[in-house]
């Protein structure tokens, strides 16, 4: 009952499993949220108990679900819950053009208002803490054809600044905004290759990288409301145009 413990959303798959893993590795309990991965999740706790960490899921629809109702149940389970971790995203690709209110509902829904809402509770229900949000390098640039994703994400990158400075001093609230690290498996060979090229570093980055963030940003208590780019530098190579690079 003495270990601290770390609500994990979307800790079933992809960076959110790495980051649930990593806390376990560091010490913390881990509180599992899942929605639809329920496989995936128990496989996840598997690990982590195997670690000798205690680990429960708790299943919540975002979309439907009441978030506080989340926070009371995971801090009834673990009543030493000092990080919250928004890693549940939802990434529908469309422009503004094709964007109805029900793909912006959904995007915004998971995206802004859930991280919102669950940091309004665990303020609350917490003496200090934490609150790390899982953003996108995207947010850097203007790239319409995700509007509703993009919009959602960038929403969510202001939030935290202002997180940061409502719920100061006692929690402090920072995000991480990930570039080339895990692309969707639908991603070519070639399409990987022309990103890295854009990336100042000239690699794709890996997993491991977004968990060095993670702790640094944990380990830090003179950081907050901070965005993280974990990107290789590629959200900065926005040159522009110049005199001296027109090719006329």
């Amino acid at each position: 009952m003495s270990t601290p413990a770390a609500l994990v959303t979307g800790g079933a798959t992809r960076l959110g499993r790495h980051f649930a893993e990593s806390l376990a590795d560091a010490g913390y309990d881990i509180a599992l949220h899942v929605n639809r991965s329920r496989d995936e999740a128990e496989e996840v706790a598997e690990g982590i108990r195997a670690k000798g960490r205690d680990c429960e899921l708790f299943s919540c629809d975002f979309l439907h679900d009441d978030v506080g109702r989340l926070i009371e149940q995971v801090t009834q389970r673990f009543p030493k819950l000092s990080v919250l971790l928004n890693s549940a995203s939802a990434y529908t690709p469309a422009p503004l053009a094709e964007t109805d209110l029900e793909m912006l509902e959904t995007q915004f829904r998971v995206n802004l208002f859930t991280p919102l809402l669950l940091t309004r509770h665990f303020a609350s229900a917490v003496d200090t803490g934490q609150v790390i949000n899982i953003i996108d390098n995207k947010v850097a640039y203007h790239q319409y054809p995700y509007a509703a994703y993009l919009l959602s994400k960038k929403s969510l990158a202001e939030m935290t600044r202002m997180a940061a400075l409502e719920f100061a001093p006692r929690i402090r609230v920072n995000g991480i905004a990930p570039g080339v690290v895990l692309p969707a498996s639908q991603r070519t060979s070639d399409y990987i290759d022309w990103r890295i090229d854009g990336i100042p570093v000239k690699q794709q980055g890996e997993p491991d990288h977004l968990v060095q963030a993670l702790h640094y940003l944990l380990n830090n208590d003179f950081v907050a409301g901070q965005i993280l780019f974990v990107d290789g530098g590629e959200s900065i190579n926005v040159e522009g145009r110049h005199s001296e690079n027109y090719p006329g």
